[in-house]
């Protein structure tokens, strides 16, 4: 079962498939959404503590609705 992004109100539409750009793309996201900084810190943690690509696009569309164009 898909589990709804934390934050679906948060939309990140990015036309690259760099995990990296995804990480500073959903980091913008959630601070033009004024969510805690500690919050967005826990984010950052999880994404870059992840082992590849794949799973740091999971944890990003784990906190916000992703669109990979």
């Amino acid at each position: 079962m898909i589990m709804p992004p934390r934050y679906p109100d948060i939309q990140v539409r990015l036309h690259s498939h760099n995990p990296l750009a995804l990480v500073s793309a959903v980091r913008l996201a959630l601070r033009k959404s004024d969510v805690d900084a500690a919050e967005i810190h826990r984010f950052t943690s999880e994404a870059m503590g992840s082992p590849g690509p794949e799973q740091i696009r999971d944890v990003c569309a784990a906190w916000a609705a992703v669109d990979l164009c």
